[in-house]
């Protein structure tokens, strides 16, 4: 028998040598991260935080059992995040599991972008959607950065509403004594602010719009297994080039921002600037009113929607998400 089949449930009792077999077999699975991995997988099994590992001296049976029943799944690449049910975004811990697309550390900025714009919004003006919300990572992380926020989390999956339900429900004290509020919203992003639809009531009212919607093209496989085999389609899935979703999420924020108003939405990093009009920054540039937005908008017919169209790169200095502002 190979070194890297070799179970951790073995004769293996330290510490020391837990992580390393639980690092090796994860290696020679081919599991992104295995150090951090086995990292995580080992304190959750002890139940104690990742940093107090260096404390514990041994690993007794029933331990080991939990080690390896986590370990089972994750060799066959089961997201690391639905195995300990939660993840970090920002100052936040949420709620992940099957059906709800897991935040990236990358959207982080994304958020990043819109919180800095809210907290610019005086009190009364301080209105967000966050569209596709998912987890709601973005949404929450909007009201509890920017005190006496309103923020609307849209999302159409119903499986992925249970996930939002669940992680709005654990901050709702934390939201209310920051003054701020989460109302989840089911609906399609790209008719939510439509007539007779929940958000119709807002149009023109809105700071800040943000979203990290679906934007793989419908041919594309992800490289990544855990990303192919367990994340939602609904939450990859684009359309044709992608930009399916995008173009909705143009135009209910459209509707949504009054005049000046900030738009961020998250993009794979081929379709940036460079990408034309098969990017998020060209789509956008492109994007012209009409009958529908030139009359709720006030906007000439034919004239630009966006001003003001750039996009950000991400910590790997990789093309992320663009920010643009409704058009005047």
């Amino acid at each position: 028998m190979s070194f890297d089949s070799v179970p951790t449930t073995g004769g293996r009792e330290s510490i020391r040598d837990v992580l390393f077999d639980t690092e090796r077999r994860l290696t020679a699975a081919g599991v992104p991260s295995p150090s951090a991995d086995a990292g995580q997988i080992v304190a959750f099994a002890l139940g104690i935080p990742r940093n107090r590992l260096i404390l514990q001296d041994s690993v007794d049976s029933e331990q080991r059992v939990q080690i390896e029943r986590l370990m089972t799944q994750r060799l066959s690449r089961v997201p690391l995040q639905h195995l300990l049910g939660s993840t970090g975004f920002r100052r936040i811990d949420l709620a992940v599991g099957s059906g709800v697309f897991i935040p990236r550390p990358e959207t982080e900025l994304v958020a990043e972008a819109a919180i800095r714009e809210l907290q610019s919004q005086p009190i009364g003006s301080r209105i967000a959607v966050d569209l596709c919300s998912g987890s709601g990572a973005i949404a929450i992380s909007l009201g509890m950065e920017v005190d006496n926020s309103r923020v609307h989390a849209v999302e159409l999956s119903v499986e992925a509403l249970v996930w939002t339900r669940r992680n709005v429900a654990a901050y709702d004290d934390d939201l209310a004594s920051n003054g701020s509020r989460v109302e989840i919203i089911h609906d399609d992003a790209a008719i939510v602010a439509d007539k007779d639809h929940p958000l119709s009531r807002l149009l023109g009212q809105v700071s800040v719009v943000v979203s990290n919607p679906p934007y793989i093209p419908d041919s594309m496989i992800p490289r990544e297994v855990e990303v192919r085999d367990h994340e939602p389609k609904i939450a990859l899935y684009g359309g044709e080039d992608g930009l399916d979703i995008v173009r909705g999420v143009l135009k209910t924020a459209a509707i949504l921002l009054s005049p000046g108003g900030l738009l961020v939405v998250e993009h794979a990093d081929v379709q940036g600037t460079e990408a034309g009009l098969r990017g998020v920054p060209g789509v956008a540039k492109a994007m012209t009113a009409d009958y529908e937005v030139a009359e709720i908008t006030g906007l000439a017919l034919g004239t630009a929607v966006w001003t003001d169209v750039s996009d950000r790169i991400d910590l790997n200095g990789l093309p992320r998400f663009t920010i643009a502002r409704r058009a005047k």
